[in-house]
């Protein structure tokens, strides 16, 4: 861990906090979360370095509440505690006469709170110009495009009730692209992501070398596939991406009682999923906090699906005020860190267990095509392959699929991987993220592609 980095905001937020929260009037309350990072970024094009940069930059976000009304300010420290200090009074000052002239928010939870966490993840990162020798020597003489970032991130909360939440990681990733032509001169490409807190060499030579691999049976002729139902085989990073797309409404309490979830009928217990499928939050992985902005905290595990039955909502405390319905901290109510239990077919036996058919690496433009019966649509993508008699025969020209969750995760799921994969949130847009899904592959008795 980044020592001083972490050691110097912590420091300086709580200062800060203490500041402002002896600053309140009897009738106020305060919240406050912190978002800071301290960044490389280094991004690569044809193995040699286009852009060397180091971010460092920490938002605190102001929420006040006052007469049953709440206001919210963001603003980015500097890191001087007396600039901080008049920044930050005079956002205090303004959300006293801003909160007057909003009307009453029936919804409002009351802040209280939510005790105390600390969490801290400590990685072993290498120096900018060890990660650009490192990075560059092993991708010589590969098209290779890449963007590495790396770095302590940290969030934290704290209220003028007293709740006092902290979480730091040391982490990195590098999101890459290889590239090459078929032989009809077509071009291909492969992608992969090597993550974690640790940089391990060899891991990161192993894993471009699989990526070479695929590579090579990219070089092919381009087989072209009609549409039609086909036995397809979904690898990790492809299930990952139908996680995301679910994300964004399918478990949300709020969405299914505005009938918008696109597992309303699941959760009405009209459909169900497979038996093999069983999915939950789990923030023992340490993807992300388990505290939301509010400083709630979550079980350290929700099971939202067990073996194909729906068994919890994510649900917010403004959620469990207008429904009824007991909250369990989750804010906004989307999946952060998310797992998919393993099943018992090993990687090294999928193309033999899929015989003919499509295997897919990656999918991408997912968006929902039906939300109250659960179809999703997207397109194949990267390192997809026809596979014959368990043999990649040749790469395909890319498809359109449309088709529902619960034949994908449901009737149609033939077997999941034994092994699971991390596949780490890589937004960098206004600053790092966090969270993430880990998942194995999955193998589907057919999928139904359009175009």
């Amino acid at each position: 861990m980044s020592l001083n980095f972490n050691e110097k905001w912590q420091k300086h937020f709580d200062l800060l906090s203490s500041s402002l929260f002896s600053n309140l009037k009897s009738e106020e309350d305060l919240n406050l979360n912190l978002q800071g990072e301290d960044s490389t970024f280094l991004r690569f094009n044809q193995s040699m370095v286009r852009q060397n940069t180091r971010v460092e930059q920490v938002l605190l976000s102001m929420s006040f509440q006052g007469s049953g009304r709440r206001v919210q300010f963001e603003l980015m420290l500097t890191g001087d505690l007396e600039n901080d200090r008049n920044l930050t009074s005079s956002l205090l000052e303004r959300a006293r006469s801003e909160v007057q002239a909003l009307p009453v928010d029936p919804y409002l939870v009351p802040m209280k709170s939510n005790g105390d966490s600390v969490r801290e993840y400590h990685g072993k990162l290498p120096l900018a110009a060890d990660a650009i020798k490192m990075i560059a020597e092993t991708t010589a003489g590969v098209d290779f495009a890449g963007f590495y970032t790396g770095g302590p991130v940290l969030r934290a909360s704290r209220n003028s009730k007293g709740q006092k939440h902290w979480f730091s990681s040391e982490n990195f990733f590098v999101d890459y692209s290889l590239f090459t032509k078929n032989s009809d001169g077509e071009n291909k490409a492969i992608k992969g992501v090597y993550a974690d807190l640790n940089w391990d060499q060899n891991q990161f030579s192993k894993q471009l070398q699989s990526s070479q691999n695929q590579l090579s049976l990219m070089s092919r002729k381009s087989q072209l596939i009609k549409p039609g139902a086909y036995r397809t085989y979904l690898a990790p990073a492809a299930v990952a991406e139908i996680l995301g797309t679910m994300s964004w409404n399918a478990f949300s309490l709020k969405c299914f009682k505005q009938g918008l979830s696109g597992f309303k009928k699941l959760y009405e217990k009209e459909k169900s999923l497979s038996p093999l499928f069983t999915l939950r939050e789990n923030f023992d992985m340490g993807l992300c906090p388990q505290f939301n902005q509010q400083g709630e905290m979550a079980p350290a595990q929700i099971v939202l699906v067990e073996k194909g039955i729906a068994q919890n909502w994510l649900s917010s405390s403004r959620s469990e005020k207008e429904y009824g319905i007991a909250a369990n901290g989750c804010d906004p109510e989307m999946l952060r860190s998310t797992e998919i239990l393993p099943g018992q077919l090993p990687e090294d036996k999928v193309l033999q267990e899929l015989g003919t058919g499509l295997y897919l690496g990656n999918l991408h433009y997912l968006n929902w095509s039906d939300v109250p019966g659960g179809r999703i649509t997207g397109m194949t993508r990267y390192a997809g392959f026809w596979v014959e008699k368990g043999e990649v025969v040749g790469p395909i020209q890319d498809l359109r699929f449309d088709e529902s969750l619960y034949q994908i995760f449901g009737s149609e799921l033939a077997a999941l991987t034994r092994e699971q994969h991390i596949d780490p949130s890589i937004s960098t847009y206004l600053q790092r993220d966090l969270g993430g899904r880990k998942n194995p592959g999955a193998l589907l008795n057919k999928m139904t592609f359009t175009l």
